[in-house]
């Protein structure tokens, strides 16, 4: 009785600790394939062979030994953070080479749950902030210096003002058609007091920073892996990221600038 229940405490304790992991890397933006894997491997050098796991961008279902001790966790929010998905295979890597116990890989996942790593609101707006312009000159084939410092304060301000709805909205795709309504109309006012800008250079360049270039490649990655589930719900999610960014735009250059 006494061994069966210690057997039961560590396989709750691998199992939390791998659905921790696998949920992390998730919200961080990784690919199925990446998260399964590390699951797996954390299972593995926990001493336990036969686990398997079944994963889909809003839920991972884990299971230790032949159909027994099974968990299931939901993953609510799903970001870009390149960083998060980092420092948690990093750990996994210290679980597999014994520098740390599976006690305090469980500690540090929950150390990081509570206190997710990003970076400086200031740093992401600066980034904004230089990609704009250098992206909108990448996509237009010219050096439009005309329009270099409206489409860097546009970008940066819009992102900035991106990360602020997210903060205060639970609807999502919601931040995303807001922001592209503001960015849209800002330039097109910003033009009309000088008509030397051009409304199309400055609105692309801007709105690079929105596109779900990330989860698009992801999405693509996990449908060519066979991950068909997970790559559509990845691809649909990306859509509509990209539908709510296009109607934003759409609905303010039609209302503000008359369909130009």
């Amino acid at each position: 009785m006494t061994q069966t229940k210690l057997a039961e405490k560590q396989a709750d304790e691998i199992l939390d600790t791998c659905l921790k992991a696998g949920r992390l890397m998730l919200e961080g933006g990784s690919e199925i394939y990446r998260v399964e894997d590390t699951m797996l491997r954390i299972a593995h050098n926990a001493g336990v062979e036969e686990a398997r796991c079944f994963i889909t961008p809003t839920g991972i279902f884990m299971s230790l030994g032949q159909h027994s001790y099974t968990q299931i966790t939901q993953v609510k929010n799903r970001n870009i953070n390149l960083e998060l998905v980092d420092r948690v295979n990093e750990l996994s890597r210290k679980f597999a080479a014994k520098e740390i116990t599976l006690k305090q890989l469980r500690k540090k996942l929950q150390e990081i749950s509570r206190a997710l790593p990003d970076f400086p609101i200031w740093l992401q707006i600066l980034g904004a902030t230089i990609m704009s312009p250098t992206l909108m000159i990448l996509f237009m084939g010219a050096y439009d210096w005309a329009d270099f410092l409206p489409a860097a304060i546009i970008g940066g301000g819009s992102y900035g003002f991106f990360l602020g709805m997210k903060r205060y909205t639970s609807v999502r795709f919601l931040a995303e058609l807001v922001t592209a309504i503001v960015m849209a109309t800002s330039t097109i006012c910003l033009c009309r007091l000088l008509p030397i800008l051009k409304v199309d250079n400055i609105i692309i360049g801007a709105l690079m920073t929105l596109v779900p270039g990330v989860a698009i490649t992801n999405a693509l990655r996990d449908l060519f892996t066979g991950d068909l589930l997970s790559g559509i719900s990845r691809a649909v999610e990306a859509l509509l990221t990209a539908v709510a960014l296009g109607g934003g735009i759409g609905f303010a250059i039609k209302v503000f600038a008359g369909g130009l």
